[in-house]
Order: C-alpha cells, then structure tokens, then sequence
C-alpha cells in the first residue's frame, strides 16, 4: 500500500510497471469503516489516498515499486504534494509484516541522500483497506484532458517514466 498525495498521481506513476498485475485506488490508515471520497477529503477519517499494489517478484522487486514511489513524489513534505494539502494526501507506506517494514526502512534510509530534506513518509502496519469509488481507477488514463492530471499528474508520470524507464512495458 502506497500512499503519495493524490491516489491519481500515485497510481498514474505505476501503472504500466513491469511485473505489476494490479494496481487498486482506494484508502487506508484512518479509523472509520468503508469511507467515501467525500469523507477522506474532511481530514476527519484519519485514512490517506492509497493504491493496493499486487506484483510478480519474479519480474519486479518490492525494492523497485518503492524506489519508483518515492521517485514520484516528495516524501519530505508532510501532509501535502505541491498544492495538495491534507492529512490524506500525506507521503504514507502499509504494510503487513515485519519483513515488509524492515525492507521500507531500509529503503528510506538508502534514498535518504537523495533529497534534500528529511524523509517524513509515514511507515504503518496495514489494518483495513477500502476500494475507492469506481471512477477514481485509471482516472488519468480515462481523463487526460482534466487539468489537473495535465498540470499536476502529467509531469510526476513522465518524471517518474524517464528516472525508471527500463522498468516499464
């Protein structure tokens, strides 16, 4: 589960990854049960805008979406990406075993040097993941001419396509 600012973004910069099977918006981290869009965007359920990210180890590491992730977006803002503010568009990685979390702290201190302020992505053990409404899936990809995904999403994917290049179909 990862969570980078705004879920289109995220999974806009993930789509099309080698070795990826699925990649599914939706929201994690906060406390109420099964939360709407509407809901996330008061602040009040605690949950961020995350994509659930199912892949084949044969083909692609867990290492590799991570560095992809965190090539993405700045994970040294908290609780905000540009003009996206909100605890729900905060830098924010799940996960479900002790392996998984070592392995992103690991990662966090490696890329560490490659920013010029601290990391301050949030690292949590997943307890609930909620699908996103239908029409937030492959919303960049069905909605390129929104301006939004033309000003905002448009440059993290092709910066995102250029730094990882040989990761992509």
């Amino acid at each position: 589960m990862l969570g980078g600012g705004c879920f289109w973004c995220t999974e806009g910069a993930l789509i099309g990854l080698k070795g990826t099977l699925e990649i599914i918006p939706g929201y994690a981290g906060g406390h109420i049960d099964n939360p709407t869009y509407e809901q996330v965007c008061t602040q009040k359920t605690g949950h961020a805008e995350v994509v659930k990210v199912s892949f084949d180890t044969e083909v692609i590491s867990r290492r590799q979406i991570l560095e992809v992730f965190f090539t993405s977006h700045d994970p040294t803002q908290i609780n905000r990406q540009g003009n996206d503010i909100g605890t729900h568009y905060r830098s924010i990685v799940l996960y479900n075993s002790e392996e998984q979390k070592d392995e992103i702290k690991q990662v966090i201190e490696d890329l560490s040097s490659h920013f010029d302020s601290p990391i301050v992505t949030e690292v949590k053990e997943l307890e609930k993941f909620w699908v996103a409404e239908k029409y937030h899936h492959e919303y960049f990809f069905k909605n390129p001419q929104n301006p939004y995904c033309q000003v905002v999403v448009a440059p993290k994917i092709a910066k995102t396509r250029a730094r990882h290049a040989g990761l992509y179909e």
